[in-house]
């Protein structure tokens, strides 16, 4: 095997997931010859133009960066062959790659994804694996197919999903786990010391992509369901309902198992002093919450200042 300052390697990746693995390959001594990204997008208030998470740690790292619109473009393919990559590793890059990227490196292409396959395979795996309420996720370290996650398995890393977790919890937690593996995993594999593993295809499961108006919250479900959402959809779209006309964001939240005795979406004042909302199954206890255009309260704040709230029914803006 070539020592890995030999082993001239293409980084994709794009959210922040995929930071830790691009750390852990320079510092591992992987001879990193282009970072390919996806070009800035607006973001924020003011929709500035905002360079992706990995294109920040490629400047820092020093290392070339490309960030192409789409990789089926030949041009963006050339670009790359130019690079004559021995291996290309990818993490979250958030793009199908063809055929002709795929064989263009002689190691071929690895890929570090957020969950356990064949279990979520696609866009959105933690999201889908905490509203799913799995009790435990983690990362694979696959080869890559032109179909969706659907390549051999080279090693895998377990985690236990928590009560508390939150998307941003999970990748925090498995951006660390994937890249540490990625590297102990690599020099075996190029080594040829290491049997990728088939995927059991009538085992998989799929993770569709999120929209935003998937955050809406449809009161007629359990509480638990809706507690599930809300920690999936963290920190985007995020969960919310209508008061009055107007948005109002559940910020946080905790099921509980009591009968509600009333239509699902109507406001409650519980036993324990606090303040929930009756679903198809329990109350959902509101722990914060935010009105369009205001700031992150308490729902005891809230409250205080919307004293029409308590025996009031949220639902839709129509």
């Amino acid at each position: 095997m070539a020592a890995p300052e030999r082993m001239r390697t293409i980084f994709l990746g794009t959210s922040r997931f995929a930071v830790p693995s691009l750390q852990e390959m320079v510092d591992a001594g992987y001879h990193v010859v282009g970072v390919v990204s996806q070009p800035p997008r607006p973001a924020g208030r003011g929709r500035k133009l905002t360079p992706p998470p990995v294109v920040e740690a490629a400047e820092r790292l020093g290392l070339p960066v490309l960030t192409p619109e789409m990789l089926r473009d030949a041009e963006a393919i050339e670009q790359l062959r130019a690079l004559r990559p021995d291996l290309i590793v990818v993490a979250a890059y958030a793009q199908i790659l063809p055929r002709s990227l795929l064989e263009l490196p002689r190691h071929g292409c690895v890929n570090v994804h957020a969950s356990l396959l064949p279990r979520w395979r696609g866009a959105s795996p933690m999201q889908a694996s905490i509203l799913a309420g799995d009790e435990f996720t983690g990362v694979s370290i696959m080869l890559m197919e032109p179909s969706m996650d659907t390549g051999p398995v080279l090693a895998q890393s377990v985690t236990r999903i928590e009560d508390s977790d939150t998307t941003p919890d999970l990748e925090d937690r498995l951006s660390r786990a994937g890249a540490a593996l990625l590297t102990s995993v690599l020099p075996c594999y190029l080594s040829g010391d290491l049997r990728p593993v088939p995927q059991d295809a009538g085992r998989a499961t799929y993770a569709s992509i999120i929209r935003k108006e998937d955050g809406l919250v449809d009161w007629s479900l359990p509480a638990g369901r809706i507690w599930l959402a809300n920690r999936a959809y963290r920190p985007w779209p995020g969960t919310h309902s209508y008061w009055e006309g107007r948005m109002l964001r559940i910020v946080s939240c905790k099921p509980q198992q009591e009968p509600a005795g009333v239509e699902p979406g109507t406001v409650l004042a519980l036993s324990n002093r606090g303040y929930g909302v009756a679903t198809g199954n329990g109350v959902l206890r509101l722990e914060e919450v935010a009105l369009e255009g205001g700031r992150t309260m308490t729902a005891h704040q809230f409250l205080a200042g919307h004293r029409g709230f308590v025996g009031s029914r949220l639902g839709r803006s129509s």
